[in-house]
């Protein structure tokens, strides 16, 4: 019995969220980017937001949560990359992205349709 003391009797178990989870992630659509889900990331970058979008970004959080969708603030991020880039990849300067952010015009100069 002595010997047994060094050992730990607790069963690691998975959580709810890992119970819950598809075994494999689905497969994009022809056409879309796929996310990556809940997996080990590698890579990292640092995004600093201002204090309104934090919020933003909360509540789109939680309004998924009311619709049955728990998700993390850095999975909602990577998903709204996807569809961002998806949209890029296939509509090119009429895409969303290229939209908001301002593309050339035809005289080379940039236009911003968040400011006009």
């Amino acid at each position: 019995m002595a010997a047994d003391r060094g050992r730990s009797r607790r069963v690691s178990i998975p959580g709810v969220a890992e119970l819950l989870r598809p075994a494999a992630p689905e497969p994009a659509a022809a056409g879309e980017r796929a996310a990556t889900g809940r997996e080990k990331h590698d890579h990292k970058i640092t995004v600093y937001l201002s204090a309104s979008e934090l919020l933003d970004l909360e509540h789109a959080r939680l309004a998924l949560r009311r619709l049955g969708i728990v998700i993390d603030r850095g999975r909602l991020v990577r998903e709204a990359i996807a569809v961002l880039l998806a949209d890029l990849d296939a509509r090119g300067r009429d895409s969303l992205l290229a939209r908001r952010i301002g593309v050339p015009d035809s005289t080379g100069d940039e236009t911003d349709a968040l400011t006009s």
